[in-house]
């Protein structure tokens, strides 16, 4: 199975480089629940995340997702970076594309379908339902630092 590179490493920080985003389809696991082969990549671990998973994934033209799902404690933000169709949320199904953000709720039950000729590139961050007391400015401070490049 591919792994993404380890960029950099210290005790505040971990990056990574996953590639091109259009050979995202390289990255493959097989789902833990229904044995199906998805075109996805978890971050979370490589990155030693503790309070968001953020997936980068593909969705081959022409296809669906293979089931609807909801969650218990997670929401998630959908970002859709190539490619373009429909997602449904509960009973309203909508159009989505490149630049679309979809949030949904944990009890939402959700899936997408991929109606272009093309692989559609997105991302899904999930997190923590009700988790994010403050966030930018709020939570910012700013600290003298060395500039380095």
């Amino acid at each position: 199975m591919k792994k993404p590179d380890i960029v950099s490493k210290g005790a505040n920080h971990t990056a990574i480089d996953i590639g091109d985003l259009d050979r995202v389809y390289e990255y493959t696991l097989i789902h833990p629940k229904t044995g199906a082969e998805l075109h996805r990549l978890f971050v979370k671990d490589h990155t030693d995340a503790t309070g968001t998973e953020i997936s980068f994934q593909s969705l081959p033209p022409q296809t669906e997702l293979p089931y609807f799902h909801s969650h218990r404690k997670n929401e998630e933000t959908y970002v859709i970076l190539s490619g373009e169709g429909k997602f449904q949320v509960d009973g309203d199904c909508f159009p989505i594309r490149q630049g679309s953000v979809v949030r949904v709720a944990t009890a939402g039950v959700r899936g997408m379908v991929n109606t272009s000729p093309e692989q559609m590139i997105y991302m899904v961050i999930q997190s923590k339902k009700a988790s994010l007391e403050e966030y930018s400015a709020d939570d910012g401070e700013r600290v003298p630092a060395e500039k380095l490049w």
